[in-house]
């Protein structure tokens, strides 16, 4: 296996260009202006030394192999000496990316968003786990029960509403209907500068956490518990299930540890390749919740026209899909034997 990865990451790096050539001249070609939301008393000569100054004057080939510089060579220089404290070259004159609406490293910025995304969207996707495995093992076992029905009707209301309108709805339930002093009040806006010192404060943490990990979590769960049905009831059909129960084993053992084995293996790429779309589809949800997070600087960067910024971001969740489809490959061979990489 290891030898397996090796070979998958080396694969990856023509891939990730690849990706990275598309996305810079999609990007590039795209009707959008930097200037464009500056004020109309501006003369075109003006705005034309402005596109110049942000390095738009140059041919798309020249912009392509300066951000493959300043993103692969200059950015992991600059993170290895800001954690370790190794000096690696003249840092004081290296170029790095930079968002064209702050002038600020579009990698700090990235780090300075992450921790909200993992916080809501990151928990979230946990929590629509940790609730999915269970409802698709229990209604797969017991399908047609009123458990199954009731299942079934949550997954499909769960996986046809918006997360907006179910982000609307807890909103109007949990922070207008109810009273701020009652403590099952919810706020309607997650606070970015709040810091978790003390209990209280992790409550308040707790709290604010609540609403959009809700809407995320029951729209991920509603998916996975179908996923996770579908594929338990094909294994319980099969001949190794009626040959272990014939041998006495144990109904919790022939399900926990042979049908779910082989029964989380289709599961597991579901899972894997959602965490990039998670991260992407809590765009409209960051922005019910107003949490900084990712989803809302790429909708910053998009409106604002900034290029480097939705560059980055894109790549990064480009960057997402391959190693977690990595991760699921790897998963595959944990979880069935029969699958040999080396």
């Amino acid at each position: 296996m290891f030898n397996y990865t090796i070979r998958r990451l080396l694969f990856t790096v023509p891939t990730l260009l690849l990706i990275s050539f598309i996305i810079f001249l999609l990007l590039d070609l795209a009707p959008n202006d930097p200037t464009g939301n500056l004020p109309m008393t501006i003369t075109p000569e003006v705005r034309e030394k402005i596109r110049i100054s942000l390095g738009l004057g140059e041919p798309i080939h020249i912009r392509y192999l300066l951000w493959l510089q300043q993103f692969f060579v200059n950015e992991p220089l600059n993170l290895i000496e800001e954690w370790w404290g190794i000096q690696i070259g003249d840092a004081e004159n290296r170029l790095r990316v930079q968002s064209w609406a702050t002038r600020s490293p579009v990698v700090d910025l990235v780090v300075e968003r992450m921790p909200q995304t993992l916080w809501v969207v990151g928990m979230s996707y946990v929590v629509g786990i940790l609730i999915a495995l269970p409802i698709g093992i229990i209604s797969a076992y017991k399908h047609y029960s009123w458990f199954d029905q009731i299942g079934t009707f949550v997954s499909m209301v769960g996986f046809s509403i918006p997360t907006f309108l179910t982000g609307t709805v807890l909103i109007v339930l949990f922070s207008v209907l109810i009273d701020s002093s009652s403590p099952f009040w919810l706020p309607s806006i997650y606070d970015t500068t709040h810091r978790v010192t003390d209990w209280s404060s992790f409550v308040v943490q707790v709290k604010q956490m609540a609403m959009p990990v809700m809407v995320l979590a029951l729209f991920n769960a509603a998916q996975l518990s179908r996923f996770m049905r579908a594929s338990m009831l094909d294994n319980l059909s099969q001949d190794y299930v009626r040959t272990a129960r014939a041998k006495g084993m144990k109904e919790r053992v022939v399900l926990l540890v042979h049908v779910l084995r082989n029964s989380l293996i289709p599961v597991v790429t579901v899972i894997a390749l959602g965490v990039p779309q998670v991260f992407g589809g809590a765009i409209i949800t960051e922005q019910i919740f107003k949490v900084n997070g990712l989803g809302q600087l790429l909708i910053i960067g998009v409106q604002g026209a900034d290029i480097p910024l939705v560059q980055t971001l894109t790549f990064i969740f480009a960057v997402l899909i391959v190693l977690f489809n990595l991760i699921a490959d790897l998963i595959y061979g944990i979880l069935d034997p029969r699958i040999r990489y080396d």
